[in-house]
């Protein structure tokens, strides 16, 4: 393995890679999964007192946070560490191929940011998954792979080093997260000015509205390759799909049916693990941030790279941050200031 390379540890400007296009536009799939599946959970537990106590009960919870010798000072405001895992645990081979997610057994996280809220902001920063940053006890590594070598524990250490922040709760959503909520909710409305056919994510739909399935959903979500925008024009899908089941969980066939709200609960919560000191109160405070970044408050962003594609000995190509922008980021969000980035929407 090549010589590690240091945390981001300058101050400097905020600039993405050249040629990548603003910061927003890089997003994966998997991270408005992410948001998504975070925002529902948060829709579907405030709807009532009896709700907010059952999911209270019934929430999941691992071992995500805990105290190290060396470990950063705890800043002003609220860090969340948000984790999109594409996991095919529990997948028959069927289903791998009706998804069109493959085969392999998949340990990495996918998608990685840092949600952080308090008198400023709210901000969410995605963390590239090929990041190249200090994995404890294992050297200069992907970020990516710290949950693969120690689960969300070390991962959470690995962040807080490389970014100097104290991370206070995480959350993490499967991969199957958002086909199930949307089969739970018996599909969702989703309208194409132009015919969809995308083979490697399975999308093919011709131009009109429809009624999408999970799988299907899941398909329309992921279509990249065949899109003229690329990936402009998957986000804009995101964007759509992300309404359309955010207004399925708030309309009556939800909420009037006892049945179908139970079921939609179920899944929501089935869909989110979150650190064993985090209760309902404290998902809806994460869940109503990112409420309001998507409704155009605070600013969504990612942090400033220096040289993506870079090759490094054991670990492939990987990605460097610009230490000096890096590091601008971080100590504003630790001292819970507005960032560098914040006119970027």
């Amino acid at each position: 393995m090549g010589r590690p390379i240091p945390p981001p540890y300058r101050a400097g400007r905020l600039r993405p890679p050249r040629g990548t296009g603003p910061r927003w536009r890089r997003w994966s799939w998997l991270s408005w999964l992410l948001v998504s599946l975070l925002l529902l959970v948060v829709l579907v537990v405030s709807a009532g007192a009896g709700l907010y106590v059952r999911a209270g009960r019934e929430l999941r919870h691992t071992e995500a946070v805990a105290d190290y010798a060396g470990r950063p000072a705890a800043g002003r405001g609220t860090n969340w560490l948000l984790v999109g895992s594409d996991s095919r645990a529990g997948l028959t081979p069927r289903q791998r191929a009706e998804l069109h997610v493959g085969n392999g057994r998949v340990q990495n996280t996918d998608t990685i940011m840092v949600l952080h809220y308090g008198e400023h902001g709210p901000y969410l920063v995605s963390l590239p998954r090929d990041s190249y940053v200090p994995v404890p006890g294992h050297g200069g590594r992907k970020i990516n792979e710290a949950y693969a070598d120690g689960g969300p524990r070390l991962l959470t250490r690995t962040v807080e080093r490389a970014t100097g922040l104290r991370i206070d709760h995480y959350a993490e959503v499967n991969f199957l997260g958002l086909v199930r909520v949307v089969d739970a909710l018996d599909g969702v409305r989703l309208c194409l000015e132009a015919p969809l056919r995308d083979e490697r994510s399975g999308a093919d739909f011709p131009a009109g509205c429809r009624r999408m399935d999970g799988g299907q959903a899941l398909a329309y979500a992921r279509a990249r390759y065949a899109d003229p925008e690329g990936d402009l024009g998957r986000v804009k899908r995101q964007r759509r799909l992300i309404g359309a089941v955010a207004d399925a969980m708030v309309g009556p066939d939800v909420y009037l049916d006892p049945t179908r709200l139970k079921r939609v609960l179920d899944t929501s919560l089935a869909a989110l693990t979150v650190d064993r000191g985090a209760g309902t109160a404290q998902v809806l405070d994460m869940g109503w941030a990112l409420r309001r970044i998507a409704g155009g408050e605070g600013a969504a962003t990612t942090v400033p790279v220096r040289r993506p594609g870079v090759m490094v000995a054991g670990a492939g190509a990987v990605l460097l941050w610009d230490e000096n922008g890096a590091k601008r980021l971080f100590q504003s969000l630790c001292k819970d200031d507005p960032i560098p980035t914040s006119a970027d929407k």
